[in-house]
């Protein structure tokens, strides 16, 4: 059903995370992927494009300072949205070992294929 399907969103930065994340999760969750930075005017077609002010928005970016920027404008226009943040040590959501990153997903109650909760890496 759709609108089950549009509940959840994750805003990420690139391509590669899209894929990393899609890989693990396995709930009906929307992925955005915006490519690097936006100015306020995309961001805000984004919210209006997505009606992200009715879902639930979470943010995973990452830990340099475009994913800073970029959490930055998504939180002014999505300020209900769950920011979700990995380790500084991995500085991305791509290198982000796959059980790290199952991890801050269930964490957020997101569900997740349960096998990348054993440690297992790529």
């Amino acid at each position: 059903m759709e609108l089950e399907y549009e509940e959840k969103v994750i805003i990420v930065e690139g391509r590669s995370d899209l894929k990393k994340v899609k890989r693990i999760i396995n709930d009906d969750v929307l992925i955005i992927c915006t490519n690097g930075t936006m100015g306020i005017t995309k961001v805000e077609e984004l919210v209006d494009q997505y009606m992200l002010d009715d879902k639930d928005v979470f943010i995973l970016v990452d830990e340099d300072d475009s994913g800073h920027k970029l959490r930055k404008q998504l939180i002014m226009e999505l300020p209900h949205a769950v920011n979700l943040y990995v380790d500084r040590s991995y500085r991305e959501v791509e290198t982000t070992p796959d059980h790290v990153l199952a991890s801050i997903l269930a964490s957020a109650n997101i569900e997740i294929y349960p096998e990348f909760l054993k440690g297992r890496i790529e």
